[in-house]
């Protein structure tokens, strides 16, 4: 396989980020992975390097590039409730400098530097705040994306009248969520509401409930982390992504 950080010229400025391929001459499948909160890490780029091992080009843009370069923000210590805290004051001004607008043109960069590695149409697979970003640009560029992956995600159905749910009739990619049980960011509620979304719109999609696996269980650095719910996502990325894109 072979991977490199890479620059990636965007409309507000240079997104640095890690590129994973298969590392032969092919041209291969391309995924977009949108991370979590805690940032582009080494548990990302670990992340990407298996999914390019099973045969695609996989992109992990450092979505937070206009407060800095990874690690804009250091992990907190999760033994302690108030570093915690302190560090999602610091990401939420960042998360919402994210606009539908901003990622729209973000989305866009990803997907050119993407293209000169990989064929098109490509599929996201996004975490956490991820999956938000993933919907936000799959509206926005639906021609270029033929599936959508979304585990433990959250704010996706709001009373905002950007929620992403509402943009539903802009997708044309098959989508998965492999929400999260215990995550007080995705209620039932909001899950309903997603698929009835969805369902209207007559967006091809699956909806899976992970039993007793918590908000960030893919994230092996992290406490959330749940080993057979993680393996679980594994599985369902795949057999999304093979159904989904040309080789």
């Amino acid at each position: 396989m072979g991977s490199a950080t890479i620059d990636i010229q965007t409309p507000d400025g240079v997104a640095d980020a890690y590129l994973s391929t298969p590392g032969d001459a092919d041209r291969h499948p391309g995924v977009l992975f949108l991370m979590d909160a805690y940032g582009l890490r080494p548990q990302i780029e670990q992340m990407v390097d298996r999914i390019a091992a099973r045969g695609y080009a996989v992109l992990a843009p450092n979505v937070f590039y206009r407060a800095g370069r990874a690690p804009v923000l250091p992990i907190p210590d999760f033994s302690k409730e108030e570093a915690r805290g302190e560090f999602f004051k610091q990401v939420r001004p960042l998360m919402g400098q994210l606009t539908p607008e901003r990622l729209a043109g973000d989305g866009a960069a990803y997907f050119d530097e993407l293209a000169k590695h990989a064929s098109e149409p490509f599929a996201i697979t996004g975490y956490c705040m991820g999956v938000r970003l993933g919907v936000r640009i799959a509206a926005a560029h639906p021609e270029r994306v033929a599936a959508l992956g979304g585990f433990h995600g959250g704010g996706l159905v709001t009373d905002d009248a950007d929620s992403p749910h509402r943009s539903a009739g802009s997708l044309r990619a098959e989508l998965y969520f492999g929400h999260a049980d215990k995550d007080r960011s995705n209620s039932p509620e909001q899950i309903a509401a997603l698929d009835e979304a969805l369902d209207a719109a007559g967006v091809a999609h699956r909806t899976e409930l992970y039993e007793g696996a918590p908000h960030g269980y893919t994230m092996a650095d992290t406490p959330a982390h749940d080993e057979a719910a993680a393996e679980r996502h594994f599985d369902a990325l795949f057999d999304l992504l093979e159904r989904t894109l040309a080789r």
